[in-house]
């Protein structure tokens, strides 16, 4: 990388070139001979290309400008500090913006069983965009962690309503939590409910355990294609974010609920309103 002075045209052609080497280019069926030479298109190819690509590690030279790419794009963003946002209530917050935005020592990510992150090119998803702003290494971390689980009791897919930790890496925040939803394709049932809580409350024991985590954002788990009711779910987040404070006084200073949606946001604050809270 010498020479190259960390200019973002340049990492982003060297990690291009690598993509096109190793098969993932043609994997999506499209010739980088035909590069644009275009910065924000070239950059969107490059996204797509990491999206649909398994985690195995980059070359040296790659994933050291894929690094420095990662690095001045936030650079470029404003980092949003939790301690900014006003509160709900006691040490909550209800706040609808970009996860990858948010400076908490911690953010939750809706994961999928797989616990590899999205491989649909461009899909609106915060699992898709949390590993793109996070980099191929993200996955890298998943999969392994997902390795050491089938060694250890066998299990291939990641279990509803538990919760795995990684590095954060060019997000923000410092770790993520990746939790997998429940799935509602027809009537809410008390088992649904409980296994959204339950993401919730695997969430929260796992950061109060991390190093240095005073702050989490959680995003909404299951509202969107896993099928959950957008109000039921604001009101079983509310509910279960509270009581964990109650019961872990001193555990956490902020909680930062993340709606996806302006509909989301709606029932999460009405949720708030019509809530008896229990922490103080």
């Amino acid at each position: 990388m010498d020479g190259d002075g960390g200019d973002p045209g340049r990492c982003l052609q060297i990690v291009l070139a690598e993509l096109e080497r190793d098969g993932t280019a043609a994997v999506l069926s499209r010739s980088l001979q035909h590069l644009s030479g275009d910065l924000g298109k070239d950059r969107e190819l490059l996204r797509a290309l990491l999206t649909i690509r398994g985690p195995r590690a980059l070359s040296g030279p790659a994933e050291a400008a894929l690094d420095l790419l990662l690095e001045a794009e936030r650079a470029d963003r404003t980092v949003v500090a939790p301690a900014t946002l006003p509160r709900t209530h006691g040490r909550v917050v209800i706040w609808r913006g970009d996860t990858t935005l948010l400076g908490a020592d911690a953010v939750v990510n809706a994961a999928n069983d797989r616990m590899l992150g999205c491989f649909i090119p461009f899909h609106r998803c915060i699992d898709n965009a949390i590993h793109s702003a996070a980099g191929p290494r993200l996955r890298r971390d998943c999969d392994q962690l997902m390795r050491l689980q089938r060694q250890a009791i066998g299990l291939p897919t990641e279990p509803t309503g538990r919760a795995k930790a990684t590095r954060g890496y060019h997000l923000p925040a410092r770790y993520v939590i990746h939790t997998v939803g429940p799935i509602v394709h027809h009537t809410l049932t008390a088992a649904q409910r409980e296994a959204l809580a339950s993401c919730y409350r695997s969430c929260l024991d796992l950061a109060a355990r991390l190093p240095s985590v005073r702050s989490i954002g959680i995003c909404a788990i299951s509202t969107g294609v896993f099928g959950f009711p957008r109000d039921a779910a604001a009101r079983i987040a509310v509910a279960t974010v509270d009581t964990w404070l109650a019961e872990h006084p001193g555990r956490l200073d902020q909680i930062v609920l993340n709606p996806f949606t302006s509909e989301d946001e709606v029932d999460y604050r009405n949720a708030a309103a019509d809530h008896r809270w229990e922490h103080a």
